[in-house]
């Protein structure tokens, strides 16, 4: 009953954003504008077919099988990044008109004609939500770029000194990215000859049943000292429990809230990594920091593992060493991004506190719009240096 409720209420919410924002955009850039008949008519038609198709995109599965999901998936996740922009470009211009007319205002005018009529108004933010939606698009859908930084660390054993870990976050394979996605990834990493690849989170969007198959180049990842994971908030709307164990069949090392050794003897550090923060709300033991640095050498450096970057500043409060973490997607669309920023402090790059440092990865696949925008998506090489002392 309670789910039930829940279930009630976010789609009461999510169909009230859905119907408002494209009630503005027809009254906007059909009814205002004066557009013709029958292209009026036509218009208001797609705007409100392309809205339906919003808010039953998240239900269609459960009510229309998976097949229908699939076909629903592009033509709804691109007109939800051109619909972004549209009402960005809406919001842009209706600024820049306001104060246009307050400076002529202030220059003594005392009558003026509208800077541009609402046709013009609604064909220039037309125009820019198009091109701003192509330009997402190319970026988005092209192989993820190759990012390096090395980061110094005091206490790093000498004899690892250069140790390459290549990391992957937000892969989002699901409804837009499959297996091709994935070989793509697998053999771009293959020839950065990696010490340790980590999988921050974020793996999936969909069932193991639908996505086994997509995933499974996956298991071609080759590094020194094997493939490291930790959940994402997704991970577990996608059914985490049945991911996990075809993770593990892949090859990969689950860290759930433990720690590992890398190395041997005196030139060894540890790798740590904590469920996100999403599995409470899934009946699970959610990030436990404590439990996965308890008993461990503090004089041994560690590297951390967490899907969130919000753990940072814990883990640097417990002296972790370098945290990898995602999430956020760098903001994938400006400018998303700001509204990030009131979620976290750490969207993208790389962060210090103290002697801890953060690595916020951008992500290596997208979620919901297949288009990025001055956040291009990324794999990262981190190569770990030890500090001069």
């Amino acid at each position: 009953m309670r789910r039930d409720f829940g279930l009630a209420l976010f789609a009461l919410l999510y169909g009230s954003i859905i119907a408002f924002s494209h009630w503005l955009l027809i009254l906007r850039l059909v009814l205002m504008p004066q557009i013709p008949s029958p292209l009026a008519e036509i218009l208001v038609v797609c705007v409100v077919a392309l809205g339906t198709c919003l808010f039953i995109r998240p239900f269609s599965e459960r009510w229309f099988g998976e097949r229908f999901a699939r076909m629903l998936a592009w033509p709804t996740f691109v007109w939800m990044g051109m619909a972004f922009f549209l009402l960005i470009s809406l919001l842009v211009s209706d600024v820049l008109l306001s104060l246009l007319g307050a400076a002529a205002a202030a220059s003594g005018a005392t009558a003026m004609a509208p800077v541009l009529s609402p046709r013009a108004v609604a064909a220039i933010v037309t125009a820019s939500a198009l091109s701003l939606s192509m330009w997402g698009l190319i970026l988005a859908l092209r192989p993820p770029r190759i990012t390096r930084l090395a980061v110094d660390i005091a206490g790093w054993p000498h004899a690892l000194d250069g140790f390459r870990i290549v990391q992957l976050s937000d892969m989002h394979i699901g409804p837009l990215l499959d297996r091709r996605f994935a070989r793509t990834i697998v053999a771009r990493v293959n020839l950065l000859r990696a010490d340790l690849i980590a999988v921050t989170g974020d793996l999936v969007d969909g069932r193991v049943e639908r996505l086994s198959a997509e995933v499974e180049p996956l298991r071609g990842l080759e590094s020194r000292h094997g493939t490291f994971f930790v959940t994402g908030n997704h991970d577990y709307f996608s059914r985490v429990d049945p991911w996990l164990a075809k993770v593990s069949e892949l090859g990969w090392r689950v860290l759930r809230n433990e720690r590992v050794t890398i190395g041997a003897g005196g030139d060894a550090f540890d790798l740590a990594g904590v469920d996100d923060r999403m599995a409470r709300r899934f009946g699970a033991d959610s990030g436990d920091l404590e439990r996965a640095l308890e008993g461990r050498d503090p004089e041994v450096p560690v590297v951390l593992l967490a899907h969130n970057p919000n753990e940072f500043d814990d883990a640097a409060a417990q002296g972790v060493d370098l945290q990898l973490s995602g999430h956020t997607h760098g903001g994938q669309m400006w400018p998303f991004g700001y509204f990030v920023r009131l979620a976290t402090p750490y969207v993208a790059g790389l962060f210090r506190r103290g002697r801890s440092l953060l690595y916020v990865s951008r992500g290596t696949g997208f979620w919901g719009p297949p288009m990025r925008l001055f956040h291009p998506a990324e794999i990262t090489e981190i190569t770990v240096r030890a500090a001069a002392e």
